[in-house]
């Protein structure tokens, strides 16, 4: 399917490594240019070791004065951005005996300020020249609560209703909003997260990989590649009526109307 993205200036947050590196090495096999962030220049260049051409920015984007520099870098050397991709950060997961308030704003400055202060200015950005796509990764823990992740979970579930709401606010602005929730993807967060299971659990890790997997009806974890291919196709003129949703992509694990 042609879809339409050569040539387009991509920025990707959190693009040096996992689903977001999955999402701007697709962009860039496209042929659109890319803008990567991260706040690792490591990683960065690790990353733009693979990536054709991409141009890497360092940035805290839990500080929104960087997370707008970031953007204005990226426009100054490959021009206005026309489509945003937020994967940067992600919540510590925690015991919910070790829950506190510092947990729960650590959680939302990681999860949802990280993406609020680039998708902030950029909406209003796109919005004024009347074109732009955002797509967002919001984690399927938004969707459905985790004893050990529910502060970062209801900052998922903050980023789909902002998602919603922004999605219908800038509709008429030429500018489409949308969200891709992933459930278990092979990644190194989710890695994370299995090992933060199965401590609270008391069983090794490898005990909660097999569980996991074996509540997902297609019988594996999805692949980065896989998650970078839906949104590719969010981001791309064929899904021109589609905004204010969040795509779920669960494997099945979560069989429910929404």
């Amino acid at each position: 399917m042609e879809l339409g993205l050569e040539g387009k200036v991509v920025l990707v947050t959190g693009g040096s490594k996992g689903i977001g590196l999955a999402c701007a090495l697709a962009f860039a096999a496209e042929g659109a240019r890319i803008g990567i962030c991260s706040r690792s220049r490591d990683n960065i260049d690790k990353a733009s070791a693979e990536i054709r051409a991409a141009f890497g920015v360092v940035g805290d984007l839990v500080d929104a004065v960087a997370a707008e520099r970031a953007i204005e870098t990226v426009e100054d050397r490959l021009g206005p951005i026309d489509i945003l991709v937020n994967s940067a950060g992600a919540a510590k997961r925690t015991p919910p005996d070790e829950l506190n308030p510092a947990v729960w704003r650590e959680a939302f400055d990681a999860k949802f300020f990280s993406y609020i202060n680039v998708i902030d200015p950029m909406v209003k950005r796109m919005a004024k020249r009347g074109s732009g796509v955002i797509v967002s990764i919001i984690g399927v823990g938004g969707k459905v609560a985790s004893s050990t992740h529910l502060a970062g979970g209801s900052a998922n579930a903050a980023l789909m209703l902002a998602t919603a709401g922004l999605g219908a606010t800038y509709a008429g602005k030429g500018v489409r909003v949308v969200g891709v929730s992933p459930g278990l993807t092979e990644t190194d967060r989710v890695a994370e997260g299995l090992a933060a299971d199965a401590r609270l659990a008391g069983i090794s890790v490898d005990e909660a990989r097999r569980r996991s997997v074996d509540r997902l009806p297609l019988g594996r974890m999805a692949s980065a590649e896989e998650i970078a291919d839906a949104v590719l196709f969010l981001a791309s003129a064929k899904a021109g009526y589609i905004t204010g949703v969040t795509l779920s992509m669960d494997g099945g694990q979560n069989p429910v109307v929404l």
